[in-house]
């Protein structure tokens, strides 16, 4: 007798799970089928990688192989909510797998995909339903989902999904199914927060934890490169070299597409995912990465829940992350099914105080060494040098004479290098050429030149007998209207005072 069928699963669960690659239950899937098939609530805390999808959907699929009943049209008997398109898109195909001998009507309900195809699955009703919060939403404000008849809700991520920003949406669709309802949540993490909030959603539930909450995988071999920012790029590229599948996980969308650009101009391909991108983007850029087409994928927070590629030997934190759980999803791609992997965190100093928290949260002290970029060409973008400010003022330590004013004025502004010798600028150079010694110049009196009038009490000095005459030039934007006139009546008033003397 199969070991899944001793938790109580039929023979045709069983040979699909047998042929997708299970010999015999995680500890995860052990604890967690036979209390859904038992109907209770449940929290579950297992470790990325461990199998959680299987441990939910094939008790769901066991329940409909032995009650089958016709759907009812608009609504859904189990509904399983998701906080990404990727990871909704992965269930979907889990239970497509599973459940091959089991006939069900489900759907997957996610943004960024048009709204006519979804309607139409709807109305047909569903079994079993995966979805985003918004786009549910969205369906449920439109009258094409009825939540009276479901019987299980699912949050898979529940920590992500009971954060501050989803747990609202939770709140409401959850008030829109019966209360004798059984609710299922899984995560890799449950900080105490979230726990709280959870229990808003919760009868008697009974807990699962088959690993220490938030503990990442032990085949995970973990580094920390201390670094300036500047160098983080010189160094990514160094460490790609001769690695297959890699996932570099930034903080920002606008830094995935600028990491893009970079490391095309060292003649690296990689492909970026995140929300910014549609979901056809998003998707053909996740099957050329599973499919080995491309081996690097730049990508943010999205990409930490929800993707399972079993041959991720190498995740980058190119930025640390801010909080402690998205480091332990992030580095949870890789090492997944049974396998070993490695996970590389570039740390700028003013990041490590998000690096102690993850200490913190994961109980581990993380090894951390301290890395210079390598060489780089002469010829090649030297971020360094980019990055470095001209000084305002300098001295000449050669000689042992500090620079007066004027020296370091001309070292910050035109001053050129050539021969590695400073000169100055070429009105400089042209005035020594024409000193005749250190008392005067050619053709002109000795002594200081004396300062052009520029304010409007220097104007009478300005007009004195024996004064040069100024050059006249014209406003190139003259007012116009009322300014216009008062300016010239000004202007006679002065030519008439002009003419009486």
């Amino acid at each position: 007798m199969s070991k899944f069928a001793q938790l109580g699963l039929s023979s045709q669960l069983t040979k699909a799970v047998e042929k997708s690659g299970y010999d015999s239950p995680t500890p995860i899937q052990e604890k967690v089928i036979p209390l859904m098939l038992d109907g209770g609530d449940i929290v579950a805390i297992a470790q990325t990688g461990t199998g959680k999808t299987a441990a939910f959907v094939l008790p769901i699929l066991e329940r409909l192989k032995a009650n089958q009943h016709k759907t009812k049209p608009k609504h859904c008997s189990t509904l399983i909510i998701v906080p990404t398109r990727e990871l909704a898109k992965q269930i979907d195909d889990n239970i497509e797998k599973y459940g091959a001998h089991i006939y069900h009507q489900r759907a997957c309900v996610v943004g960024g995909v048009k709204y006519p195809k979804q309607i139409k699955r709807l109305n047909q009703g569903l079994d079993i339903l995966v979805a985003t919060p918004g786009r549910l939403e969205d369906h449920l404000k439109s009258g094409n989902l009825s939540l009276d008849h479901t019987e299980t809700l699912i949050l898979d991520e529940a920590d992500q999904m009971l954060d501050l920003g989803f747990f609202p949406a939770i709140r409401r669709i959850a008030k829109k199914t019966p209360r004798t309802r059984q609710t299922v949540l899984l995560s890799a993490t449950m900080p105490k927060p979230i726990r709280a909030l959870a229990a808003e959603l919760l009868d008697n539930p009974k807990d699962v934890a088959v690993a220490p909450a938030s503990t990442p995988v032990e085949r995970i071999e973990q580094a920390v490169m201390l670094m300036e920012k500047p160098e983080k790029r010189p160094f990514l590229v160094q460490a790609l070299e001769n690695q297959f599948r890699t996932i570099i996980f930034t903080r920002t969308k606008h830094g995935a597409d600028q990491l893009v650009k970079y490391l095309s101009k060292q003649k690296v391909t990689a492909s970026a995912i995140h929300g910014n991108k549609s979901q056809n983007q998003r998707q053909r850029t996740l099957e050329a990465f599973r499919k080995g087409e491309e081996h690097i994928l730049i990508a943010t927070d999205i990409a930490a829940r929800g993707i399972d590629i079993p041959d991720v030997s190498l995740v980058v934190n190119y930025d640390v992350p801010t909080t402690p759980e998205a480091y332990v999803h992030r580095i949870g791609r890789t090492a997944r099914a049974g396998r070993e992997g490695r996970a590389i965190t570039l740390c700028a100093p003013e990041e490590q105080k998000h690096l102690r928290d993850i200490e913190k949260l994961i109980k581990v002290k993380l090894q951390i060494e301290n890395v210079q970029a390598g060489g780089i060409d002469d010829d090649g973008y030297d971020p360094m040098k980019a990055a470095a400010k001209p000084s305002g003022k300098s001295s000449d330590k050669s000689s042992g004479k500090s620079s007066g004013k004027s020296s370091g004025k001309f070292e910050t502004r035109g001053a050129r290098q050539d021969d590695g010798e400073r000169r100055p600028p070429k009105s400089r150079r042209r005035n020594d050429a024409k000193k005749l010694g250190a008392g005067g110049y050619e053709g002109r009196k000795s002594g200081p030149k004396k300062p052009k009038p520029r304010h409007r009490g220097e104007v009478a000095a300005a007009d004195a007998p024996g004064a040069p005459r100024r050059k006249k030039r014209g406003n190139k934007n003259p007012p116009r209207g009322p300014a216009r006139r008062r300016n010239n009546n000004q202007q006679i008033g002065r030519n008439s005072e002009k003419s009486a003397r």
